[in-house]
Order: C-alpha cells, then structure tokens, then sequence
C-alpha cells in the first residue's frame, strides 16, 4: 500500500511542475514561422476565407498546444493567447465582419406584399363557403 501511495505522489508531484514560461516563449515562435510559411501558399485575398487555410491554422493551434504542454504550461494560457493575437493581428487585421443592414422594402411593395396574402386567404374562405352552401352540385 505505501508503494502503491508513493507511486501516487510521485505522478501528482509530476503533475505540478511549474510553467517554464520563458521555455514556452521561445518556442511558440516555431509556430508562427511554421504558420507564416504555410500561409504564404494561400493567396493574401484568401486570408479571412477560413476554408482556405483550416488545415494551416489547425496545425498551429495543435503547435502552441504541443509547446505549452512540453514547458508545463496549461493551453490557453495568457502568454499563449498574447502569441495567437500577435498571430492573429498579423493576418487577419483586415478581416472584419461585415454586418448586414436590413431595411424595410418601400411602403408600395410592403403593401403589396401584405395584401396579396390577406387577400388570397378571403378569397380561398369565399370559396369554402360559397362551396360547401352548394354541396347538392358536387
């Protein structure tokens, strides 16, 4: 029992090794590179069409998760979330969300479209009635 103890504060102890942040910060930037390099294959017009890089921005993700890990460090953290904005800031400063303005249609075709369905729903009960007074011809 008390093997099978030590055993189990020999893994928690591993488990709590401090963050080597600085370790970490030097390696996150292989990432960049790594992504900066792949990105270059993807045409900078193409750069806020996330279809055309996904496989790219997924192997840096998986990256500074690898490098976090390898330096004790948790993912995300705050100096690796500082290293993915840097990233981020990089390539898609340019890539806003265009938000779409709705305005309504001119009162003419807004009267329009309101009328032809009120008025196809009196017709139809019209013509439910006017049948069913007549049910001795059908």
């Amino acid at each position: 029992v008390n093997g099978l103890m030590t055993l189990g504060f020999a893994g928690a102890r591993q488990q709590t090794e401090l963050c080597n942040e600085s370790l970490m910060l030097e390696k996150l930037p292989t990432c960049g590179k790594s992504f900066e390099e792949m990105m270059k294959k993807v045409d900078s017009k193409k750069w806020c069409n996330l279809t055309e890089f996904i496989m790219y921005y997924d192997n840096f993700t998986q990256c500074t998760e690898r490098e976090a890990n390898n330096a004790s460090c948790f993912w995300p953290n705050p100096l690796a979330e500082g290293f993915i904005t840097g990233i981020h800031k990089q390539f898609f400063s340019n890539c806003t969300s265009e938000k779409v303005h709705w305005e309504d249609p001119p009162d003419e075709i807004l009267i329009t479209l309101i009328l032809i369905p009120v008025m196809l729903t009196c017709a139809m009960i019209t013509l439910v009635v006017w049948c069913s007074k007549r049910s001795d011809i059908l």
